[in-house]
């Protein structure tokens, strides 16, 4: 499972077509591009229905802000990418501090996040390790989505599919209070 801001229908799909003309790397479909404020790689079914309550009040006082995507780069470095990832140029603060709370929340529940240092992005692709993907990053760098604006945060189970492919599953929608 993991919590999630997931960009508006029109900027995802937006953001599929830039990327579909591009080919020699499998993007992302439109429909799992979303922003991770926290994974939960060891979560128990019982904690669930808590953990949603405890999330749901994490979120409630923050106020909705506006969000932009925009920025490549890469992990662990563009000369051995594992993952080609899009930035934000707006609201990198808030989401910071909304997964912040998100991981403080799911963590005093016992569903410890993956302890990795937060970087607010969307996962585009995941390039063959042996290749430079300086190249890509230049082409992805002309890339800016539409500001929008981020009301609210889901909680997504990932289920795997044929072929190592996730579906996601939107389990509760978080609304910010503000």
């Amino acid at each position: 499972m993991f919590v999630a801001v997931v960009p508006p229908d029109d900027v995802r799909e937006d953001l599929a077509g830039f990327l579909e003309p591009r080919e020699g790397l499998r993007w992302t479909p439109a429909e799992r591009l979303h922003l991770t404020l926290a994974f939960l790689p060891d979560m128990p079914d019982r904690i669930l229905e808590p953990l949603d309550e405890r999330l749901r009040a994490a979120v409630v006082d923050l106020p909705p802000f506006a969000c932009r995507l925009a920025g490549a780069g890469a992990f662990p470095h563009p000369d051995r990418p594992a993952v080609l990832w899009l930035g934000v140029d707006r609201g990198r603060a808030e989401l910071e501090h909304l997964a912040l709370r998100v991981r403080g929340a799911a963590n005093t529940m016992g569903a410890a996040p993956d302890g990795q240092r937060f970087v607010p992005h969307v996962t585009l692709a995941r390039p063959p390790r042996q290749r430079s993907a300086v190249r890509w990053l230049r082409v992805l760098d002309g890339y800016g989505s539409r500001t929008w604006t981020v009301d609210e945060v889901s909680l997504i189970e990932s289920q795997l599919q044929g072929r190592g492919r996730p579906r996601h599953v939107e389990v509760s929608v978080l609304p910010l209070g503000g």
